[in-house]
């Protein structure tokens, strides 16, 4: 448990100073577009809102699972990788969605054309069981491939080392979110597949552990509003949410553009979990998992926090 703690602690944080606030702790594996939704609550006041003051920490979807079910931290914005750590018994749920379909781009290096063109090849993702791991698969079923037999993913962590891994030709394909495609492309690398073009379920969402669930509801609903009131800024207020993603992500002006306009409409305006998009995610972890029985979806999913959030915001 000391080593998980560690491995937290050690990773960068975003973080604001309000005092007398409640302290929380929220996951997030990179500090780009798909995470966004942390970003605008913490600069924007939502959280403080709340009565939170919150640390953004980025660390790993695996770190983050054991971290969540540990106690260490309080929620985990990562969606696929709970639901599979709930599949297996760890005491963890998803509560909100916050980005109903991907906002990954397939980069390719030169010379691949097509997404087809990486069958007997490589391509990088972050972590197994996490979103990337879920749309490279589902991709790789569009186009007619197998991804167990004709494709070979490796996890290689943020999406700053799945374009190394690129460029010294270790893999020759990545799963990445904006702001890296633009990045990718000013490394020499194409776009050759954008998956919100082609799949949709549940991709970034909240996720917390089945004491906080039981134990204190009321911060669980507190911190989902927050959560949905920043969604809704983005929606309605373009230009200062590109600011916050450059600032967020670390990016200039024209990669914040192009990762906000490709990703808003995206953004859930109430946070509700679909119960088609949930079973998407569900089957696509049984059929990894080898599991024949049948999961609820009340198995991995809480969505009384939800639609309380949504009532006290006026939301249908």
């Amino acid at each position: 448990m000391k080593s998980i703690l560690a491995a937290v602690m050690l990773c960068c944080v975003f973080s604001s100073s309000v005092e007398g606030a409640d302290r929380i702790r929220i996951a997030v594996t990179n500090y780009n577009i798909t995470y966004l939704t942390a970003g605008v609550a913490l600069k924007k006041g939502f959280f403080k809102d709340e009565g939170f003051d919150p640390e953004i920490i980025l660390t790993t979807a695996s770190v983050s699972i054991s971290a969540l079910a540990s106690g260490y931290i309080d929620y985990t914005m990562v969606f696929s990788a709970v639901v599979r750590a709930a599949m297996r018994g760890v005491p963890v749920k998803v509560i909100a969605t916050f980005i109903d379909s991907p906002t990954y781009v397939i980069l390719a290096r030169p010379g691949i054309q097509s997404f087809k063109e990486f069958k007997g090849r490589s391509i990088a993702i972050g972590s197994f069981g996490s979103s990337a791991d879920v749309v490279a698969q589902l991709i790789s079923k569009h186009f007619g491939l197998d991804p167990k037999q004709d494709i070979k993913l490796i996890a290689l962590g943020s999406d700053s080392a799945r374009l190394a891994a690129m460029s010294q030709g270790i893999v020759d394909g990545a799963v990445v979110a904006p702001p890296s495609d633009s990045e990718g492309k000013k490394m020499g690398f194409s776009v050759v597949t954008k998956t919100n073009e082609i799949v949709r379920f549940p991709y970034m969402g909240l996720g917390t552990n089945s004491k906080k669930l039981t134990e204190k509801p009321d911060e669980v609903r507190k911190v989902i509003k927050a959560a949905i009131r920043a969604n809704q800024f983005m929606i309605k207020n373009r230009e200062e949410a590109i600011q916050i993603l450059m600032d967020w992500a670390k990016t200039d002006r024209a990669g914040a553009t192009a990762s906000f306009d490709s990703t808003w409409k995206g953004f859930s305006p109430n946070g509700f979990i679909p119960e088609d998009g949930l079973r998407v995610v569900i089957d696509l972890a049984k059929s990894d998992a080898k599991i024949v029985r049948e999961v609820p979806s009340t198995e991995v999913a809480d969505l009384n926090p939800v639609r309380e959030a949504m009532r006290e915001l006026g939301l249908k």
